[in-house]
């Protein structure tokens, strides 16, 4: 297949990236309009998915966790991508048969009493089969795709030099992002969802959980008949989560499953353990008697009694106004960039925290909301994935709360399932917190949270400093892209001189080029000096 070629693979994957950025900056120069921008964007999140679906493998992967990094990406290329899902055609059976040789070591019929021959389900990196063990038992088997080991290192070596030319070259769409650190994140996530023995011990630990939960299942595992590219499991029947003809042929109650659903997820978002971070309707099957299947631990996030610690200082600087406090609680949960100052963001936390709710009825709040939005993307603030992971986790829970219980208002679903956590929990600390936050008038209603994080008030000192960074940072970019200029210019005229057997033209313009690479990096060099500066709140 021409997908699986190395070579065709990385000039497909480096060839879209050079065109992306030739476009932006091409954009840029002639100044074309924040909706003329956006639409860009949009087709180029869109080549970005047709491409993807084209080479399959560990790419898809790749683009299905940037389509959850809203945070650093433009909006119009998310919202392209967002709904990226891996439906790829299975592997020819002999292929999978070699596999399963290969890994067992012996034959398939020594180590099954017979397998489906046909894939129950496929995706980018694993393929699920029906099989029946030697003692009768019926089991699920996932199989990686054959392809996948020979394409890992030139998909990763490919996005480590994109990452390269990113962090030099690329015009960035936020005043400045960590690439070494996403790629890193992209990197790590992948890798460990490429090892099943990995997934099994996963799956092991979600049962030794859960095992006093009398309606949740957990499918056993086999790791006997487990490698690092098989994976065996117990087979268990059940419907999709969002399946609600099939539940009201059950005769079960919506309200209670979105409350037991709740119950079953909140303890792993609070408490410090692995979550599962990928809840959607297909993990989670439906048996008749209102019992929960939880399937695919391959992507997971994990809260570390660290990040409890952390997380429990945050909220005490919050609560006790302690802006210091606070910001080196999110230093230490890992929010702020490299080498950045947890001081660049107190004034920003002090605007959120010591909101006057009435004031907003003075104010034109679209206009505030955009002007906080753009000042919070100037600050060194990179969200780590097991956050997005965590959020992506509780949102799509939230989705099939509402799914289950649509009549219901979300609030009234959960608070019971919440009330009961907190007072069931062994810490303190955390029931006395909760009863701070539930006596200040800005934490009583659902509403004013939302319109606290969402709407903060005017920070007039901090748009100020805004305004100048953005001023610099725009002067930088003017510059490169003068530099930038020369270098197309120069690379054109070289080229076309070589063409036309002139020496003196060729001559001259590679060294334009040359001229205008020289001064790309050299105004980069000092602009990330800049950047580096303002994080460290030096500029202020």
């Amino acid at each position: 297949m021409k997908s699986e070629n190395k070579l065709w693979r990385m000039w497909k994957v480096l060839s879209l990236a050079l065109s992306i950025v030739v476009r932006v900056y091409w954009y840029r120069l002639r100044g074309k309009s924040q909706w003329e921008k956006d639409k860009l964007w949009e087709r180029i999140g869109k080549e970005f998915k047709e491409t993807l679906f084209e080479l399959n493998g560990v790419l898809i992967k790749v683009g299905q966790l940037l389509s959850i990094r809203e945070d650093l990406l433009p909006k119009g290329f998310i919202s392209q991508i967002q709904d990226l899902v891996d439906h790829v055609p299975p592997s020819p059976w002999k292929e999978i048969e070699s596999v399963l040789e290969r890994e067992w070591g012996s034959s398939i019929s020594s180590k099954v009493q017979g397998i489906d021959h046909e894939a129950v389900a496929s995706a980018s990196i694993g393929e699920v089969y029906k099989a029946t063990l030697l003692d009768g038992t019926q089991a699920a088997i996932k199989v990686q795709r054959p392809e996948i080991p020979s394409l890992v290192k030139t998909d990763f070596r490919t996005l480590s030099i994109i990452i390269w030319f990113a962090r030099h070259f690329a015009p960035m769409p936020k005043g400045f992002i960590d690439f070494k650190m996403l790629y890193k994140e992209l990197k790590l996530v992948i890798e460990q969802e490429l090892d099943f023995s990995k997934e099994m011990n996963t799956a092991i630990s979600f049962k030794q959980r859960f095992k006093e939960h009398s309606n949740v299942k957990i499918p056993s595992m086999y790791p006997e008949l487990c490698t690092d590219k098989v994976l065996v499991m117990e087979w268990i029947d059940g419907v999709r989560l969002n399946d609600r003809e099939a539940i009201g042929v059950y005769g079960l109650d919506g309200k209670k499953l979105a409350q037991d659903l709740f119950r079953l997820f909140l303890p792993q978002w609070l408490e410090p353990g692995i979550f599962h971070a990928d809840p959607h309707a297909g993990n989670i099957l439906l048996q008749p008697d209102g019992t929960f299947v939880l399937l695919d631990y391959g992507m997971i996030g994990e809260i570390s009694k660290r990040d409890s610690t952390h997380f429990q200082h945050l909220l005490e600087g919050v609560l006790l106004k302690n802006f210091r406090k606070a910001s080196e609680a999110l230093a230490q949960l890992g929010f702020l960039l490299p080498d950045a100052s947890p001081k660049t963001i107190e004034p920003v936390l002090k605007e959120f925290i010591t909101l006057d709710m009435e004031q907003f009825k003075q104010m034109d709040l679209i206009s505030v909301k955009k002007e906080i939005n753009d000042m919070v993307k100037s600050l060194p603030v990179q969200v780590p994935t097991r956050f997005i992971f965590l959020g992506r986790s509780f949102a799509t829970i939230e989705g099939l709360v509402h799914t289950l219980s649509p009549d219901e208002e979300t609030l009234d679903v959960v608070k019971p399932a919440f009330l009961e956590w907190v007072k069931d929990s062994n810490t303190n600390k955390w029931d006395l917190l909760m009863k701070w936050v539930g006596a200040q008038p800005l934490f009583q209603t659902v509403q004013k949270v939302r319109q606290l994080l969402d709407i903060p008030e005017k920070a007039l000192e901090q748009k100020d400093h805004h305004q100048q960074n953005e001023f610099h940072f725009k002067m930088y970019e003017n510059q490169k892209k003068q530099a930038f200029i020369l270098l197309l210019a120069g690379s054109f005229g070289g080229f076309a001189g070589l063409t036309m057997d002139m020496e003196l033209f060729w001559q001259g313009s590679f060294g334009l080029a040359g001229f205008g690479f020289a001064a790309y990096w050299v105004i980069g060099s000092k602009q990330r000096r800049w950047l580096k500066k303002m994080k460290n709140g030096q500029l202020h």
